[in-house]
Order: C-alpha cells, then sequence, then structure tokens
C-alpha cells in the first residue's frame, strides 16, 4: 500500500490499523536450510521414520531445535512417512459355477473339516454338501 499509493509509511499503517513498529520490526527467526536439508537427508535414507523419529535423531546429532518446530518444518518440505505396500491376497481357486437350487428351501454349501490321522499328521478335508432340505429325502 505504501509503494502503490504513494503514501507515508505513517499513513499506509494507520489506514491498515497497524503499529508503525510492525513495519519496522526485523524477523528475528534464524535461517533454517541447513536443518531443511538435514531433515530431507535423514527422510530420504530412512523413509520409514517419521517426524518424531528424525527429531530423536537430530536431537542426537546435536541439533537444539524442538518437535513442533520439527514437525512444521518437516511438512513444509512435502514429507510423510511412506506407507507399506500391502501383499496382495492370493485369489482363491476358482471352483465353478454355485449349482443353483431347484427347489425351495435347497442350498448348497462348502465346508472344511479339520482331522487328524493315526500318525498324529493333520489334514482338511473339503466336504459339498449338495443337497439339504427339512424334509427327509424320498426315495
Amino acid at each position: 500500500m505504501h509503494e502503490h499509493f504513494q503514501v507515508s509509511v505513517r499513513r499506509a499503517c494507520r489506514l491498515a490499523r497497524l503499529r508503525n513498529a510492525t513495519w519496522y520490526r526485523k524477523s528475528l527467526a534464524r535461517d533454517t536450510a541447513a536443518l531443511r536439508m538435514r531433515i530431507r537427508e535423514i527422510a530420504q535414507a530412512r523413509p520409514r521414520f517419521g517426524y518424531e523419529r528424525i527429531w530423536i535423531m537430530l536431537r542426537r546429532e546435536g541439533w537444539k531445535d524442538g518437535r513442533n518446530r520439527i514437525h512444521r518444518l518437516y511438512r513444509l518440505e512435502g514429507l510423510q512417512v511412506r506407507m507399506r505396500r500391502r501383499r496382495t491376497k492370493r485369489l482363491s481357486l476358482h471352483r465353478g459355477a454355485v449349482p443353483k437350487p431347484v427347489a425351495a428351501n435347497q442350498y448348497w454349501s462348502m465346508d472344511f473339516v479339520h482331522d487328524q490321522l493315526a500318525t498324529g499328521r493333520k489334514f482338511r478335508v473339503l466336504t459339498v454338501i449338495d443337497q439339504w432340505s427339512g424334509n427327509p429325502p424320498s426315495g
């Protein structure tokens, strides 16, 4: 506003409802380039480390910055913990088309039966119940 409208700093501050000291105040923030570069190096070397583990490593290296500052710089760098790639589940074997019931109250079901041999070896058998109804089978 000061340069654009060719008005004094004092008048521009009054129009913006700021104190003059706000205009002349110098920032006391220190340069974060070295810290940001070190955060990025650690994140690239250890992709599963989040900001807290990086903060711990930085403290061990002698950096005196707090956890919130490290978190802010971590986010400003656009970093985030790399998500683990989930294992793809194996597709079950195709068992063919499910037969359609021909009458009311008929169901098809498959079940695994677990059993053990006399030698102690365990095995599993797929059993198929092909027809079930509340009525006894007619023969």
